[in-house]
Order: C-alpha cells, then sequence, then structure tokens
C-alpha cells in the first residue's frame, strides 16, 4: 500500500476534527494486515480526560468491525509536521501490533518519514 494515500486520507479525517478547546485538530489513518483502511479524527470534551485522540478513534472503528491487527498507521495535524502518537496511543499501537510491528507514519513538509513502534515504544507491555 503506498503510504501516500493513508496520508491523504488522514489528512481529510483531520478536517473534521472536533478541537475547540486545544486548536490542534489531528486526523488518522490505519492500514490493517488484511488491508482494510480506517481513519478517526480527534475529538474533545470540556471534561479534557474524556477527550479522544484520532489514533485511537481510527484503531476504535477498525476493532468494531472484527479487526485486531495494524499494519501502518499515518497521523496528520495541520498544526506541526512530524505529529507524533501520545504515549496512550503508543500504547494501544502496541497491543495491536502484528508480529513485524507497525509503522507509523508521519509528513514533515512534503515528504513521508516513517518509524516503527518500536522505536516510539521500545518496551511496550502486553500482558
Amino acid at each position: 500500500m503506498d503510504y501516500n494515500i493513508l496520508m491523504e486520507k488522514a489528512i481529510e479525517a483531520s478536517k473534521n476534527s472536533y478541537s475547540p478547546y486545544s486548536k490542534f485538530p489531528v486526523g488518522a489513518c490505519v492500514l490493517t494486515t488484511n488491508n482494510k483502511i480506517y481513519t478517526g479524527c480527534n475529538f474533545e470534551n470540556s471534561s479534557f480526560g474524556l477527550t479522544i485522540c484520532a489514533e485511537r478513534n481510527a484503531i476504535g472503528s477498525a476493532i468494531a468491525d472484527g479487526e485486531r491487527k495494524i499494519k501502518a498507521i499515518a497521523i496528520y495535524s495541520p498544526n506541526t509536521d512530524n505529529c507524533y502518537p501520545c504515549g496512550a496511543c503508543r500504547q494501544v499501537l502496541h497491543e495491536f501490533r502484528p508480529e513485524n510491528g507497525i509503522d507509523i507514519v508521519l509528513k514533515q513538509g512534503n515528504e513521508l518519514i516513517c518509524h516503527t513502534i518500536d522505536e516510539l515504544l521500545p518496551e511496550g507491555f502486553n500482558l
């Protein structure tokens, strides 16, 4: 799969963000090991602890559809290059990674850069 397609879908998803408090819209697009694509955006709540990140929103959609392994995720915010996943999202990504890991795709200017979940969360855990 061309990761540019994933990034384009993440960019589109960011336009649906509900982020009136932080003013920091984020979109994400996940690709499962079954080659299905799911998008999500962040949505905030005045009780900040109830805010949901774009990555977990997209992963939740995949899970609700019966998917369990995420092959890649593109993450985008119009507010910054290299919109890395937060710690909570990194742990969720770790939980649903296949044996060979997950590619984390970020936009830096006009280029895409790629990291693995193990680079971003070297000691993630599963029970």
